[in-house]
């Protein structure tokens, strides 16, 4: 069970690295950095290290994002500071040390779009209403045989699974190959002081879920973004590949459940004894009213809208329940420690901040405007008929994008700015796959596999 009241302790430094790597991810969600000398750091940890502003206007295929409008700071390659926060700083392995940051403008204030940063202004929103939240997160992945060599060369396609062609949630006659995978990745997570909770078969051949322990918003997503790149170089070192896309296969596609709870003085301000205390009702009164809007943030690629199958796992209603995993939020209640609400809805090609961020923005809608969530759902939350009154989750990127453009709640909490910035480059994204080889009643295009099988 999720103890929503314990926190991760940090790894020290190197005494003397060769290098430190810079790392920070773009909307995307992909983890971008360089690597630069003792003495660049210590020349540069203070004012940062100049990032050329590209890096928020160029797509998974490299190309340029046109479309959307250029604030004064974006344009002719500007450049912004990545100013590391020095309490990230861990030895990733001998000789190289690595730090995370955020990004920020000459003038000292962060750049709207910034993903961390997002993060931190809805911590420190729901600071000043007295709360702390904690967070944890459960990781799906895909593990296959071939190296990422191999891989590439066949268009991520036809792939083999590590540990065997069957899949069977918990089952554990995964052969050697697999359970030797998941004991490396651990035993780099414990070096690099991500604690963790529990590794399990999922699913599909091949597939894994990884939970990390709960602990704050900033460094849960810290600890999220840094698992995805362990679990990538493990792979990478042992000839295998891993993939973090919604739907690696055509037959089974993978998410990334979101635990939370609400801490006041140190007690779960959603526990209650006889169900849902009335904070909990109102997160979730907020949740489900910018569900349709946040559906853009947590389904940010194509593929990502290939899962909102019914009966598959994922859920595909706007709904809620106790205890209902059918439902995109479930609610966990009855106890002082473990009473949480579990988000269901995104999949494992999330950006980690900005998921977290749009769960906190739709948990802070709901408890200042003290939004009432609707009846929950106590059968299947699958499969509803329009009679009942739920709604469906928007299941295209054009859909979700619109209902996000037009999502009061979130443009208050997450701004304008990155709103804007936000449904102008899934516009494009919609555009790339419609124009350049996409297939929208393929069950998995090529161009879906080679855009996205690396990515984020």
């Amino acid at each position: 069970m999720f103890d929503l009241t314990q926190s991760t302790q940090d790894a020290a430094p190197s005494s003397s690295p060769r290098a430190i790597r810079l790392e920070a991810t773009n909307h995307e969600g992909s983890l971008l950095g360089k690597n630069v000398s003792p003495a660049k750091f210590a020349a540069g940890k203070e004012a940062g290290f100049a990032f050329a502003d590209i890096l928020f206007a160029i797509d998974l295929g490299n190309e340029i994002v046109l479309g959307d409008a250029f604030p004064d700071w974006r344009g002719n390659l500007y450049d912004i500071q990545m100013i590391p926060d020095m309490s990230t700083l861990v030895e990733w392995k001998p000789g190289l040390d690595s730090v995370i940051g955020d990004y920020w403008l000459k003038d000292g204030t962060p750049v709207p779009i910034c993903p961390r940063n997002l993060v931190r202004k809805m911590v420190a929103r729901l600071e000043s209403l007295g709360y702390a939240a904690t967070v944890a997160v459960e990781i799906e992945a895909t593990l296959f045989e071939e190296s990422v060599q191999e891989a590439r060369k066949v268009g991520y396609r036809d792939l083999t699974p590590l540990g065997g062609s069957t899949g069977a949630t918990y089952h554990l006659a995964r052969s050697s190959d697999w359970v030797d995978y998941m004991d490396a990745v651990v035993d780099r997570l414990d070096r690099v002081g991500i604690t963790w909770e529990a590794w399990t078969d999922e699913a599909a051949a091949g597939q894994t879920e990884l939970n990390l322990a709960p602990t704050d918003p900033v460094r849960l997503c810290d600890n999220w973004a840094r698992t995805r790149q362990v679990m990538r170089e493990v792979a990478f070192e042992r000839g295998h590949t891993v993939s973090f896309m919604a739907k690696p296969t055509a037959g089974f596609g993978q998410g990334a459940h979101i635990n939370l709870s609400l801490q006041s003085d140190g007690v779960n301000q959603f526990f209650a004894e006889d169900g849902p205390s009335e904070l909990m009702r109102h997160a979730v009164g907020g949740l489900l009213a910018t569900m349709a809007g946040a559906t853009s943030i947590v389904f940010p690629q194509i593929t990502s809208y290939r899962r909102l199958v019914d009966l598959t796992g994922p859920p595909t209603t706007v709904s809620w329940g106790v205890n209902n995993k059918t439902a995109a939020v479930r609610a966990v209640c009855g106890h002082p420690k473990y009473s949480r609400l579990e988000y269901r809805l995104p999949g494992a090609d999330v950006n980690p901040y900005l998921a977290i961020a749009g769960v906190l923005a739709g948990v802070l809608a709901g408890i200042e405007r003290q939004i009432g969530p609707p009846e929950q759902v106590t059968d299947m939350a699958w499969c509803l008929p329009d009679s009942v009154g739920v709604t469906r989750i928007p299941d295209t990127m054009s859909k979700a994008g619109a209902a996000l453009d037009a999502d009061p709640l979130l443009r208050e909490y997450l701004g304008d700015e990155f709103v804007d910035f936000w449904v102008a480059s899934r516009r494009w994204e919609w555009m790339e796959f419609h124009t350049k080889g996409g297939d929208p009643f393929a069950e998995l295009s090529q161009w879906e596999s080679t855009r996205y099988f690396e990515f984020p």
